[in-house]
């Protein structure tokens, strides 16, 4: 498991990591906008407890009058008057779960739609050392816990504690000495809140993390399902998932262990303040120091100190939980896009598409071996240049700096002598059309797959492109260009998957072409067939052309040998196979003798 994502860190002794408690505060940019509402909930929340707090008061009046008296009328007042403060109780919990569910939904959404936003700006680099499922984990599970907590358990422990300090007051107010025994319960509670933040939130951060270790497993195993079934790897592949899935479950029993372990200690200390009231109470009562109804009143209110208590503990967790959700979202949204427009950066102009590569090296980040090292090459507009090489010898890599898929990090890339760095990424981007050797389709129809960089195509430019592509097929499935194709285009075969991947490259007629041996996957028919119509499309465009198939340097003007990560030949095929014996000798090993027309 590669990648920070998957790292534990080392945990802090402190009951909560610095970094989390800080980017658990970091939080309240996306809460701002709701405050209003957030502030309703809080009131609300308070003036529900409020009328709940006031219900033992009325019982003291009740019991300490006309109970006493035996004043029916006065009972029976006072008894609609408590009646109406239980129906302002529930009216209050109404309005709150109704403002709740609108928070709840609103700050989600907006926490992940930055995340999509964000991880679509990071560059390959970072995708490529990250899984999945810990990206998918932090925009789901992660934001899940986020939203409960703000919406739901800070509100309650923010009431919970107000009305702890509230009843501790009024019970002072009532009987100090009773009283102040109430209020001296935060003690043992302090303690107990600190050793159990200490354990859970190291067994919480990782079960998180593991949580996105089981997602990417079982998302790899759904989009490998065709390898793993014909390679008889099933088992192998259900006793990795078991592991992983049995270390979730072991870690998921440790934290039920520490929460059962501390959470009747939560539950103890209301109902010892109770015990401890009703005796003191009653002592009281028995020397005259309170009333009946005073005593009424105090157990009523101690009562209602065992939820606000026993609730402590889950409240707790819920924000611990939340903070390491909080901490790994932020992993995420702190990691700075390396490949963005720089300062004064303009939308490229109308171009001749005279693409030149000067003195270009690079090498991924970590690797430290470079892939690429003092590459040169001129290619005039309108001219195709084939890449010939060995596996590794980093022709693919080449390709992908054009568009800015990485960035250079010796040398530049430029197009009409201005370095492309120098050009908006969307404008870059619309100007350099890419198809890869192998395809990405979505779960989409055919037609958003299609004009996924060309949004505005027009049903004409569509056609053609199918057409150039060889893939008319599309108009033969169940629903036309409307049918949506599964995950990955699996529903089509290799062939019809590449094909549409290069429909989708050429549709609009792009001013600079790359394809990466978007020809591998054909049957030579449909390979000549396609290599016809792409010389059509390839007299008006700039192309570098990556050939793992002898056959299709046929399609270059010129052909550029790459070896050990550098350009050391060029010339038409005819040139280079008469001079080059390193060329002729690549070729040999890929054509099983392959005859290619000279150019």
């Amino acid at each position: 498991m590669s990648g920070y994502a998957v790292t534990v860190e080392p945990m802090s002794p402190d009951p909560l990591p610095r970094s989390a408690l800080a980017n658990l505060w970091r939080i309240r940019s996306y809460v701002r906008p709701y405050v209003g509402q957030m502030v309703t909930m809080v009131a609300v929340s308070a003036l529900g407890v409020g009328a709940t707090i006031v219900i033992p008061l009325i019982t003291r009046a009740v019991v300490d009058g006309p109970v006493k008296r035996g004043d029916v009328r006065g009972i029976v007042l006072l008894a609609a008057l408590a009646l109406a403060f239980g129906a302002g109780e529930a009216g209050m919990f109404f309005v709150r779960r109704w403002v709740q569910s609108t928070v709840a939904a609103g700050l989600e959404n907006q926490i992940r739609n930055d995340l999509y936003a964000h991880l679509q700006r990071l560059p390959l680099e970072f995708h490529d050392q990250v899984q999945t499922g810990q990206l998918v984990s932090r925009a789901t599970s992660d934001l899940s816990t986020i939203r409960r907590f703000l919406s739901f358990g800070l509100i309650f422990l923010i009431v919970n504690v107000a009305t702890y300090l509230t009843v501790a007051g009024l019970l002072i107010q009532l009987y100090w000495p009773l009283g102040v025994l109430v209020a001296a319960g935060a003690g043992p509670l302090a303690i107990i809140t600190r050793r159990f933040e200490a354990r859970f939130i190291r067994v919480s951060r990782r079960i998180q993390d593991q949580q996105g270790d089981v997602a990417t497993i079982v998302e790899e195993s759904a989009v490998g399902v065709r390898a793993i079934k014909s390679f008889g790897r099933r088992r192998h592949v259900a006793r990795t998932f078991e592991v992983a899935a049995r270390q979730l479950h072991d870690d998921s029993l440790e934290r039920a262990r520490v929460v059962a372990r501390f959470w009747p200690l939560f539950d103890i200390v209301p109902n010892a303040l109770l015990a401890a009231v009703l005796l003191v109470g009653a002592l009281a009562v028995g020397s005259g120091a309170l009333t009946v109804g005073g005593l009424v009143a105090f157990v009523s209110l101690t009562l209602m100190l065992i939820w606000p208590v026993g609730s402590l503990g889950w409240l707790l967790a819920t924000g611990q939980e939340a903070a390491t959700a909080a901490d790994r979202l932020y992993e995420v949204l702190d990691t700075k896009p390396s490949i963005v427009d720089r300062p004064g950066a303009a939308d490229v102009p109308d171009t001749e598409g005279h693409l030149r590569i000067e003195g270009v090296g690079f090498g991924y980040p970590g690797t430290g071996e470079p892939v690429l090292h003092d590459v040169t090459l001129d290619v005039a507009p309108g001219e195709t240049v084939a890449l010939v090489g060995v596996t590794g010898s980093g022709k693919t890599t080449l390709t992908a700096l054009v568009p800015r898929l990485y960035d250079v990090t010796a040398g530049r890339i430029t197009l009409d002598g201005r370095d492309v760095r120098d050009f908006t990424l969307s404008s870059l981007r619309r100007l350099v059309s890419t198809a890869f050797e192998d395809p990405t389709l979505f779960s989409a129809s055919v037609r958003e797959n299609l004009t996924l960089g060309r949004p505005d195509a027009s049903d004409e430019q569509v056609s053609e492109a199918l057409r150039i592509a060889q893939a008319e097929f599309a108009y033969d499935l169940p629903w036309g260009l409307d049918t949506r194709i599964g995950e990955q285009g699996l529903s089509l075969s290799g062939g019809q998957r590449q094909r549409l991947a290069l429909a989708r490259a050429v549709l609009g007629r792009p001013r600079v072409l790359v394809l990466d041996d978007p020809l591998s996957a054909l049957d030579v028919h449909t390979e000549a067939l396609v290599e016809e119509a792409l010389r059509r499309v390839l007299a008006g465009t700039t192309a570098l052309l990556v050939v793992h198939r002898p056959s299709t340097v046929a399609l270059a003007d010129r052909v550029a040998l790459l070896q050990d990560g550098t350009i050391t030949a060029v010339g038409t095929h005819s040139e280079l196979m008469a001079t080059v014996p390193a060329y002729r000798a690549v070729l040999s090993a890929t054509a099983d003798e392959e005859e290619v027309p000279a150019r």
